[in-house]
């Protein structure tokens, strides 16, 4: 297999690892925010609860801004290996 091949698949591989665990992080958070949001809305059908479905909704809203944190953090990840593997490559040749 040619070395520029082999660096290829190395990167894709270790990207492909990282892109995962940053979706499944996505992805709880999103089920997070859905839950806070729901569990707000049937707070909100009891008068004595409203306050607390409040609270929910905010604590849900804030939650929205993870999401592009977690992307954000995502892309730094991978071009850090990216950066890292390449870098390594330049010094072995």
């Amino acid at each position: 297999m040619s070395e520029s091949r082999k660096w290829g698949m190395d990167i894709g591989q270790e990207h492909i690892v990282i892109q995962r665990r940053y979706e499944a992080l996505g992805a709880f958070n999103d089920l997070l925010i859905a839950i806070w949001f729901l569990i707000g809305s049937f707070f909100f059908l009891n008068e004595s609860l409203t306050q607390d479905g409040t609270w929910l909704f905010i604590v849900g809203s804030a939650q929205l801004i993870i999401k592009p944190l977690i992307k954000l953090t995502s892309l730094v990840h991978v071009k850090r290996a990216f950066d890292k593997l390449n870098q390594n490559n330049g010094h072995n040749q």
